[in-house]
């Protein structure tokens, strides 16, 4: 194999930011927040105390830190923008290279549980022919290497350019394979619409399209669709469920995302609420947040965010990705002309769709199939919206099948 061409950054936090970060939950000012132990307002105080009071106290970022930094950590300039990623080298007769990309509010730590089988499939009991170099990027903005400057207009096209640079001309892979959920996954996209014969396929956790965010009203969830007598009860009520899972953060992420950073930058207890009211909404977890997120899972991807005081521009992509609108280029069909592979799973099915079976059917029969060159639809009934942390065995198999036959 080839030298790799840069030298390993191990992350690390700073003591003093540790410091103040103690100092600041110390210092925590919590609201009234009478009748709310069900979540229905949202995140509830008495639970987010506990957990800020483990974080104060108990939490030990350094553990984590070691954990993080067992793999080989690297930084690196594109096109002017400072860029972190994680690398695993791949154990196998012939790996491929293979970029993953988080979404919001995902830290680079969330594939933490697929990097393994992924890179060296034999130590997990299966064919070493399906090991892949897996890197894993933080997206610009979202944490390591630090805040984001001079890159006001970042959004997922351009984040995608980027990504294609610092595999094809940084690293010097002449092809390669993507993979990519929520932001990541329009990210992943956009590399296998504009860059399809320098990818080997890609592999997404969502069937979003790539104008998904463009048009008058992006921050409308629901897409337009209204409520209406000739809809099922059962049809009504999962718009609703899926509004008031959406809704707020959508709105307020492409409408206000300056206005709330001010809040969660300065107060960790603001930015930890935040954070999670999405976890427990978006994870499959039954009513137990901690079935799929430890209180130390919570607090390592919140460290990350915090530490490097990254919401600001973490909100900004959800904004320019309609104030800079995504522009095809080119205009074959399907759009994403690289070989695609889909997961997804029951919790986040469309309304009137009730099983793993029928999700793959209206994907194939729907509108947004057009968009892809889809070979390989799978559907899941375990796992929500963070698949490759709820089900990593799930998204490891059928990512595997999108790449098999696809490596030369």
């Amino acid at each position: 194999p080839q030298p790799f061409p840069l030298d390993p950054t191990p992350i690390h936090v700073p003591d003093h930011v540790l410091d103040d970060l103690r100092a600041r939950l110390a210092r925590t000012r919590p609201p009234l927040d009478e009748g709310n132990e069900d979540w229905s307002y949202g995140v509830p105080e008495g639970y987010l105390s506990e957990l800020l009071a483990y974080w104060r106290d108990g939490y030990d970022w350094r553990a984590a830190e070691a954990a993080i930094n067992g793999h080989e950590h690297y930084q690196a300039r594109v096109a002017g923008v400072p860029l972190h990623f994680l690398r695993q080298p791949g154990v196998g007769p012939d790996p491929i290279p293979l970029i993953l990309t988080h979404g919001w509010p995902w830290t680079f730590w969330h594939w933490s549980k697929v990097i393994g089988p992924l890179a060296d499939p034999a130590a997990y009991g299966a064919d070493p022919a399906d090991a892949f170099d897996v890197i894993v990027p933080s997206l610009p903005g979202f944490g390591f290497p630090g805040p984001l400057t001079g890159f006001p207009d970042v959004n997922f096209w351009k984040v995608a350019d980027l990504w294609h640079t610092l595999m094809t001309q940084t690293l010097g892979y002449r092809k390669y394979a993507a993979g990519g959920c929520d932001i990541g996954g329009i990210v992943t996209s956009q590399l296998g619409h504009k860059y399809a014969e320098e990818l080997y396929g890609i592999h997404i956790g969502s069937g979003l399209p790539l104008d998904f965010f463009t048009g008058p009203r992006a921050w409308d969830f629901a897409q337009n669709r209204p409520l209406s007598a000739d809809q099922s009860a059962d049809v009504q009520a999962r718009i609703i469920e899926q509004d008031h899972r959406s809704a707020s953060h959508l709105a307020v992420h492409m409408l206000d995302g300056a206005t709330l950073a001010h809040g969660l930058s300065d107060s960790p207890a603001g930015l930890l609420a935040w954070l999670l009211e999405r976890w427990n909404a978006w994870s499959d977890n039954g009513g137990d947040l901690e079935s799929v997120f430890t209180k130390d899972d919570l607090l390592t991807h919140a460290t990350i965010y915090w530490a490097n005081n990254s919401i600001a521009t973490s909100l900004r992509y959800y904004a320019n990705a309609n104030r800079y609108p995504w522009m095809p280029a080119h205009d074959r069909k399907p759009v994403v002309e690289a070989p695609v592979g889909l997961t997804f799973v029951a919790y986040e099915n469309p309304p009137g769709i009730h099983s793993a079976e029928e999700r793959v059917r209206a994907f194939k029969n729907g509108p947004r199939a057009d968009w892809f060159n889809h070979v390989n639809v799978t559907a899941h009934d375990h796992g929500g919206h963070f698949i490759p942390w709820e089900n990593p065995q799930a998204w490891v198999a059928d990512l595997r099948r999108t790449f098999r036959g696809r490596r030369g």
